[in-house]
């Protein structure tokens, strides 16, 4: 498999004193499906921008594609960020607007300003964003105003919106956080299901430790800004997991060993 995402000891620091994230590297190839796991403020969300420059590194390089994205400017960012599709754990929709209108936003990345304040989008574009609504089960919410959907129906919406764009990897941060376990798994079985037929490389942070021994080709830990562990669902021990959470292990264990984190 083909590299397509690599991290060359990326750091980030904010102010003086406070280093959110110091010198990760890791590579993603192409159909993998990753996820971040670590204890709150361990860095996980800050890492999973820095992919796509929604926050920029301090140091380091990161390669997507073969090309160093670290210095890309405003049109090069512009048609990078239509190859990553982002997935938000408040979904980031338009609640005034219909299900069909969010998805189509995904195609912003390809529009001239004009094309994109008109909403102007071709017959192709329609077609593809129904299909992909159809595939996701959300054939009946189509034309629904976004604020009349539930959390879970809002995240497929979240994921059309990101299909529509053609990309090659999807970043999703915390995207069933907000979910009860039903939903979640309807989410998490969609994301699987992307990364196994559509070949689309999904990288996502999430809280439960369960969810991600269960879906995970890889997982990574992150603890304190740093990548504590690198691997296989298996060699996840507990002594490792210790190791990722730190003292918050204890509530894990608690709370039913691996719900969450």
């Amino acid at each position: 498999m083909t590299t397509l995402l690599e991290l060359k000891h990326v750091s980030k620091q904010y102010g003086s004193d406070t280093k959110a994230l110091s010198d990760i590297s890791f590579a993603v190839k192409e159909g993998e499906f990753v996820s971040i796991i670590g204890p709150s403020g361990a860095g996980k969300s800050t890492l999973l921008r820095c992919m796509n420059r929604m926050i920029e590194a301090s140091s380091g390089a990161i390669i997507f594609d073969n090309a160093d994205i670290t210095a890309f400017r405003k049109r090069e960012l512009k048609k990078l960020r239509t190859s990553i599709g982002m997935i938000f754990q408040h979904y980031n929709l338009v609640n005034r607007l219909s299900v069909i209108e969010n998805v189509l936003h995904g195609r912003l990345g390809y529009k001239s300003m004009l094309a994109g304040v008109l909403g102007i989008y071709t017959e192709e574009e329609k077609k593809k964003a129904h299909a992909i609504l159809g595939v996701l089960g959300l054939q009946e919410q189509i034309y629904k105003r976004c604020d009349q959907l539930s959390g879970g129906q809002k995240q497929r919406v979240g994921i059309a919106r990101a299909l529509v764009q053609n990309p090659k990897m999807l970043l999703c941060d915390e995207p069933i956080a907000s979910l009860d376990p039903n939903a979640s798994k309807v989410i998490m079985d969609h994301l699987a299901h992307i990364c196994s037929t559509m070949g689309i490389t999904v990288v996502v942070n999430l809280h439960q430790v369960d969810v991600a021994l269960s879906y995970s080709n890889r997982i990574i830990g992150v603890n304190k800004g740093t990548i504590v562990y690198d691997g296989t669902p298996a060699g996840l021990t507990k002594d490792r997991l210790r190791g990722i959470y730190g003292a918050e292990y204890d509530e894990l264990e608690g709370s039913g060993g691996r719900n969450a984190g």
